[in-house]
């Protein structure tokens, strides 16, 4: 499953850099990229766990932009 979603709030080019980063190190993802032009966050992983692997990039998000909201879920 690839899904894509919006990173409201995202101004630190550092930050999603380091979010694609530590996506890409979760179980059950295959691909994840973030476009901090585009305020953008796709991820493409594994259709069993995809729940679980949203709920944990969303995790890192909130580690890496704790003023972040997540849409489009």
């Amino acid at each position: 499953m690839k899904r894509t979603f919006r990173l409201k709030g995202l101004d630190c080019a550092n930050c999603a850099a380091k979010i694609e980063s530590a996506l890409g190190r979760l179980d059950g993802v295959r691909c994840a990229s973030v476009n901090f032009m585009a305020a953008k966050m796709t991820i493409e992983g594994e259709d069993e766990h995809f729940d679980e692997i949203v709920a944990a990039a969303r995790e890192v998000v909130r580690r890496y932009e704790p003023d972040v909201v997540v849409t489009g879920a």
